[in-house]
């Protein structure tokens, strides 16, 4: 069985523990979850239990979204994701919270990369390049393409748009939990810009649990950033929502 949340990575503090060991630490705001569906092995093929996050925009909504979150009495999500296997018997409408998990759990967190853009093959790759001298006519250009059948090989490793992939960093500590500002301490760095989606499930790998205990509070520094985060990205939705209803109007 799995616990699952969804969050949204606010940025990178540090804490310190009761042994005055300086640990440096991922925020991950997870605002209660909204269970949306339950999907049962005789209606679905599968266990799994459908979460949301983070109230969409009203301009952004769509009426097919507007039905499904209404049988859950909530509003549709900006973030929605499956947890296969849940833990515990939910039901359309329930709440998921960060108490789900404690202090000294393991956990696999996945979220987009971020983005590099187009790259060449020596930086996306790390591929080798050519003498740099004037007369090698061959600097950072990406090789043969081999056998000449006016064909590209699949798998041939080329130039190509960078970042941007889904990946799950495994076996993660949870340092803590403050259940009063809805955050997750989790050790170390997890995939993902700053203010990008991402879900917390308990790992897959064996483990034994930690006893890490903290020198202090939880959440000051670390609540001074979402609030930081959390009022810059409210004034980037107020500013969408009249740009949006100004060219409505017009």
């Amino acid at each position: 069985m799995t616990k699952g949340i969804l969050g949204r990575k606010v940025g990178m503090t540090q804490v310190f523990t009761a042994k005055g060991e300086l640990v440096p630490v991922t925020v991950i705001e997870v605002l209660p979850n909204v269970v949306l569906q339950v999907k049962t092995p005789e209606t679905d093929g599968y266990s799994a239990i459908q979460l949301g996050v983070f109230d969409k925009r009203k301009i952004a909504i769509n009426k097919p979204e507007q039905g499904h979150a209404k049988k859950a009495n909530a509003t549709p999500k900006r973030y929605v994701r499956e947890i296969r296997d849940a833990q515990g018997d939910y039901k359309v409408g329930d709440k998921v919270e960060a108490s789900i998990f404690t202090t000294g759990e393991y956990v696999d967190v996945q979220g987009v990369t971020k983005g590099h853009g187009f790259q060449g093959s020596i930086k996306r790759l790390g591929q080798s390049r050519g003498p740099m001298a004037h007369g090698s006519r061959y600097h950072r250009r990406p090789g043969s393409m081999g056998a000449i059948i006016n064909k590209v090989f699949k798998g041939k490793l080329l130039p190509g748009q960078m970042g941007g992939d889904i990946r799950t960093a495994q076996k993660l500590l949870v340092v803590a939990t403050d259940l009063t500002n809805n955050l997750i301490l989790i050790k170390g760095n997890v995939p993902g810009a700053n203010k990008s989606f991402v879900t917390v499930k308990s790992t897959v790998k064996p483990h034994k649990a930690s006893d890490i205990k903290l020198a202090g509070s939880v959440g000051q520094a670390a609540k001074k950033e979402v609030d930081e985060k959390a009022s810059q990205t409210a004034d980037q939705n107020t500013q969408a929502d009249v740009k949006n209803d100004t060219a409505s109007a017009k």
